[in-house]
């Protein structure tokens, strides 16, 4: 599989959620939308746990540090969801 170097567009720009999915805004226009399952942690976790996320990884990713969830705008371009041991919660 070729993984190719993100690209400065895919950065990202807002989060938001509904109740069940999570919404990455990205600075190239487009808006990546997958279901909350994917991220057992985020679909467990409470609407200010959710809100309370940060810019990581250079742009690229995005970082809850009070349940200890990680995503990248790669993954979700690509359509991979969480590992299914990260679903235990922290």
């Amino acid at each position: 599989m070729n993984i190719s170097e993100p690209k400065a567009g895919e950065r990202v720009k807002a989060v938001h959620f509904t109740d069940d999915a999570v919404s990455v805004d990205l600075f190239d226009g487009r808006t990546i939308t997958v279901p909350l399952t994917w991220y057992p942690r985020l679909l467990h976790a409470t609407q200010e746990q959710r809100a309370k996320w940060e810019i990581a990884g250079a742009g690229y990713g995005i970082h809850w540090p009070d349940i200890d969830e990680d995503i990248n705008t790669q993954g979700l371009l690509q359509g991979a969801p969480a590992p299914r041991n990260a679903s235990k919660a922290a």
